[in-house]
């Protein structure tokens, strides 16, 4: 490494500081405060690495937590899309490949790849560390909305069926935190907290 390769990934450094003022729709556990990206992106590095012998296959950890550390910096320049919204996919990944090009071109070239190839295969979702990484994006909010008496469920008024289809990805790559998943959002109906149609 230079002290070019260094000034370039400090800046990218600099770059990501931004991914703290990304808000998402979802509130902390047990509060009204919504939660930033980097909050988010922090959480799902701890719960991989607490919840990694529930994956369904062997994986490199190291990966996963990579993964989930990038998946949402492309939000720096596409935005953080809610992933009920009825206006707006939420796989725009035509937009986000172009955000993760240009902020992950920031540091050096090896790096630079290496970073893009770990997002495409986190957004690809196929091998075992993306299937594993995806269940725990999409476990992380489901605690969250439980803990807040159905958060974004109540506050968009977000179907059972909506929500079902949404977190059963879980089970692709840790079918015991799906299991565990699918009481919640049982548990939730029976709480009227989630509504079937």
């Amino acid at each position: 490494m230079t002290s070019s390769d260094l000034l370039k990934q400090v800046e990218f450094i600099k770059e990501i500081d931004k991914l703290k003022y990304i808000q998402r729709k979802t509130k902390l556990l047990n509060s009204d405060r919504p939660e930033n990206d980097a909050e988010h992106s922090w959480h799902l590095a701890m719960m991989a690495i607490v919840l990694a012998a529930h994956s369904n296959q062997p994986i490199d950890l190291l990966k996963v937590v990579k993964m989930v550390l990038i998946h949402d910096v492309v939000e720096i320049d596409a935005g953080d899309t809610f992933i009920y919204d009825t206006q707006k996919n939420h796989t725009n990944t035509d937009e986000e490949l172009l955000a993760a090009q240009r902020i992950f071109g920031i540091l050096p070239e090896a790096q630079a790849q290496e970073l893009i190839l770990i997002w495409k295969e986190f957004e690809e979702g196929i091998t075992a560390e993306a299937k594993f990484a995806r269940s725990m994006d999409r476990f992380e909010p489901l605690l969250q909305n439980t803990s807040n008496n159905g958060g974004t469920w109540t506050e968009f008024n977000v179907p059972y069926q909506k929500v079902y289809d949404k977190k059963k990805v879980i089970k692709e790559g840790a079918e015991t935190v799906w299991d565990y998943a699918e009481s919640l959002i049982e548990d939730s109906v029976k709480k009227g907290i989630l509504k079937k149609s």
